[in-house]
């Protein structure tokens, strides 16, 4: 509104700057964490480039399923995948750049110094207006992250309780009210409840090595050999910033399953502690037993040569077995936006049809239409669409049937009117995706007048809607 750019260009810049904000709050968490170069290098490559085995649920569609991709959940998720979210999602990496949270509380704690959590809890009050349910993940992995170092150090630790409580204190307005306007408005209460309508849940645990890969093999391996540091029972000690990322690690299993419609989005940002577990289990357990067993040589020369490519190979064949399932993803992309088909594309005449409605449309009115346009309607208009978003649609599935009926000849004059009193219509469209209507019609609606017509669309105006 204020650059008059637009929507398409705003967004992009959206992305591009969600992307890098994350991007380089996920390194700075590595660095945090590993003091080598080469190790922080190598975990934030395993945070952006990761992925699961969706590869192989590919593989057998093509061969012994004929066709048929199992789980398909498990391949296109994209919370928890870094390099999908940046292709097509990019609004869960802004929505992840929580982890600064993580990073401020844990400067509080190595400094002492508690401004460090009054900015943590004020930029989670900024963030909980804008993703409030990602709040259950701020509060869940600082509440470890503080039980795991009181565990450590065997003493009740009142500075981090209260540097926790004030970031608690802080963030808890936008949650409270969008807890109060979820359950105290009725419209709003139906838009949560269709949350569900979406279908789509944390997969269940067995699962989960599908969706995330190797990465999470890694990070669940060095968790069970870290034990006994991370319950404070043997040495050397962690660190704090070890222990956020156990804490983080582990909480998750918790937040990912809570009994909400949205359980699946406590996945987005797990892969940066998944990638950073991973890193370790490599550069601690993997990369020094296969140096010990294969990088012998017949000096220190040759010995040390032969461990470097040994390394390196190793490394290579890690990040070779965790970017395939991203690779599919990327290439099908660009099948996908090739073929010019809906949702991604629009005709000329449904696009000169909605540059009409933008130009006489008010803001008030209602357009009747496909899904397909519906959800076009109001950033391409700025009005009300009768049918659009799978959950910001009240009566989702209702208007879904009366959409059908209404473009179906089988409906009676009656019953389209009913349809276009019912909800205040004040527009009708019909084109090409409404075409696609089972038993189509293309009848005018009854009781209104063409004002647009072009060799694809027509648009009605009712009269006395």
């Amino acid at each position: 509104k204020v650059f008059g750019l637009g929507y398409p260009v705003m967004y992009q810049l959206m992305r591009a700057a969600g992307i890098l904000f994350f991007l380089i709050l996920a390194y700075r968490i590595c660095a945090l964490v590993f003091v080598a170069p080469e190790r922080r290098k190598a975990a934030f490559l395993i945070i952006a480039l990761g992925s699961g085995f969706g590869w192989v649920l590919v593989l057998l569609k093509y061969t012994l399923l004929r066709g048929e991709l199992i789980n398909p959940l498990d391949l296109y998720v994209a919370e928890g995948n870094t390099f999908l979210s940046m292709m097509g999602f990019p609004h869960f990496l802004a929505a992840a750049v929580y982890i600064w949270c993580f990073e401020l509380f844990l400067r509080a704690i190595d400094t002492g110094k508690r401004r460090y959590a009054l900015y943590a809890g004020l930029f989670a009050h900024f963030m909980g207006w804008q993703h409030a349910y990602d709040l259950l993940i701020v509060w869940g992995v600082l509440g470890a992250t503080v039980l795991l170092i009181m565990l450590r150090d065997r003493a009740l630790r009142w500075d981090l309780i209260v540097n926790l409580a004030l970031v608690g204190l802080l963030s808890f307005p936008p949650a409270l009210y969008a807890a109060s306007l979820t359950q105290l408005d009725p419209l709003w209460k139906e838009i949560l409840k269709q949350f569900a309508n979406a279908g789509v849940f944390t997969p269940p645990p067995y699962r989960l090595p599908v969706l995330l890969g190797f990465t999470f093999v890694f990070a669940c391996i060095q968790t069970v050999l870290d034990a006994r540091r991370i319950a404070g029972l043997s040495a050397p000690r962690l660190s704090n910033a070890m222990l956020m990322i156990y804490g983080w690690f582990l909480i998750s299993f918790v937040l990912i399953y809570l009994p909400v419609d949205f359980q699946i989005h406590m996945l987005n940002g797990w892969q940066v502690p998944i990638g950073i577990l991973a890193a370790k289990l490599l550069y601690e357990h993997v990369l020094p037993r296969a140096r010990a067993r294969f990088g012998a040589g017949a000096n220190a020369t040759t010995d040390a040569a032969r461990s470097q490519r040994l390394q390196r190979g190793l490394l290579a064949l890690f990040f070779a077995a965790i970017i395939p399932t991203n690779l599919y993803l990327f290439a099908w992309r660009f099948y996908d936006l090739a073929r010019h088909d809906y949702d991604y594309y629009l005709s000329t005449g449904e696009t000169a049809a909605l540059r009409w409605l933008e130009a006489n449309a008010d803001p008030d009115d209602v357009v009747l239409s496909s899904r397909i346009v519906g959800q076009y309607v109001p950033m391409m208009t700025g009005a009300h669409a009768y049918l659009a978003h799978w959950a910001q649609t009240a009566d989702y599935f209702v208007k879904s049937d009366n959409v059908d009926r209404f473009y179906s000849s089988g409906a009676s004059e009656a019953e389209r009117r009913t349809i276009i009193d019912g909800f205040g219509v004040d527009y009708v469209l019909i084109g090409p995706a409404e075409s696609r209507t089972p038993d189509f019609s293309d009848a005018p609606p009854p009781g209104a007048q063409l004002v647009f017509s072009s060799e694809q669309v027509r648009i009605y105006e009712v009269l006395n809607p």
